[in-house]
């Protein structure tokens, strides 16, 4: 099993370690409740070095990506810049979900899934042999996730000036790389912060001053609660192969304005003119129980599953995201062992920012 440059002060902070896509991974470090309050409330931080860092360099890196990804990164014109995207196969499915960042002309980088790794740079590489490019795996770094309200203060004061001057007024889905710190505006919970990949060496030294400065160690446990309060997908569950972007709730990833023949485009292209049969929707469960991934739906439009699910802390209720007809709203029941509970349908995010998102209660 792969271990993190992080593992060790997972070990001397009490924590759960647990199997995570073949990585030794802490699920909590005591208090999954306590975690995950701290993000929403101050700050956490959540030990990422399992994504996989891939740098695509070369005079055609734009032409690939263009041609790799459903997101338009020609938008992309500020070094830095980012966006989300998904990878498609030639059926329209989801191959990944990654964020891709403009460093120049010919060097983009994309942080991608852990659980998809293997698959995922086998169609970089199968795709890119049409490009003049060259992809580069970075092993020598770590990641650190560091999201709250007083996140960025935080990381602020640890860093030397002319570092947190570059920082400091960066916009959101922009990264600096500064003094060998690759410092990024973006997260996976709903709340301001950053992601940091610095040099592996450096990483728990920087994870002990953090945690001296009042940022609370999080586990996997309150990454799941957290991003699924923000509305915020896991590949695997809420989307796959299997299923498009249309479908995902991911529509807004997908550039088709222009005539630009992304893999997937012409699948994508036939579903919007045969009509998407599902959606995904959020769930918010009417009464007391905690709702699953796998559980049966039922709408006046017909049966959907959850997708993901579990109970939220900040509205304390159970929340789901469900794959339903495309005309269902309003009142569901979801079947939890054998029996109906009612329950809603809602539209994500459930929360952010440290509260709950309007028109969800």
């Amino acid at each position: 099993m792969h271990k993190t440059h992080l593992y060790e002060a997972h070990l001397a902070a009490g924590a759960r370690m647990v199997d995570f896509v073949g990585w030794n991974m802490p699920i909590h470090y005591g208090s999954q409740m306590d975690e995950h309050k701290a993000v929403r409330g101050d700050a956490g931080m959540f030990d990422v070095s399992h994504m996989t860092v891939v740098d695509i360099r070369g005079p055609q890196a734009s032409a690939f990506l263009l041609r790799l990804l459903a997101n338009d990164v020609s938008r992309l014109t500020v070094p830095g810049k980012a966006l989300y995207s998904c990878m498609l196969n030639e059926s329209g499915g989801v191959i990944d979900d990654l964020i891709a960042y403009y460093m120049e002309d010919e060097w983009y980088r994309l942080v991608v899934n852990a659980a998809t790794r293997d698959k995922g740079l086998a169609w970089l590489a199968r795709n890119g042999m049409a490009f003049r490019i060259s992809l580069t795996e970075h092993f020598e770094l770590a990641m650190l996730a560091v999201q709250g309200p007083n996140a960025r203060e935080r990381v602020h004061g640890l860093l030397p000036p002319d570092v947190v001057q570059g920082i400091a007024s960066m916009p959101p889905f922009s990264a600096v790389l500064c003094c060998g710190y690759f410092i990024a505006r973006t997260g996976y919970t709903g709340e301001d912060g950053y992601e940091v990949l610095l040099p592996a060496e450096e990483a728990i030294a920087f994870w002990n001053r953090l945690e001296a400065a009042g940022v609370k160690p999080c586990g996997l446990a309150a990454r799941d609660t957290l991003r699924l309060e923000a509305g915020m997908h896991l590949y695997g569950q809420d989307m796959d192969e299997d299923v498009t972007p249309l479908e995902s709730g991911l529509a807004w990833t997908v550039a088709m304005k222009d005539d630009r023949r992304f893999i997937g485009r012409d699948a994508l292209e036939r579903q919007q003119e045969n009509g998407v049969d599902r959606k995904l929707s959020g769930v918010l469960l009417e009464g007391r129980g905690v709702l699953r991934p796998g559980y049966r739906v039922m709408t006046a439009a017909g049966e959907g599953v959850t997708t993901s699910g579990t109970f939220s802390p900040t509205l304390e209720k159970a929340i789901a995201l469900a794959r339903v007809p495309v005309e269902a709203t309003g009142a569901c029941d979801v079947e939890i062992r054998g029996k109906a509970y009612p329950a809603h349908l809602v539209k994500p995010p459930f929360a952010r920012h440290g509260k709950v998102c309007d028109g969800i209660l």
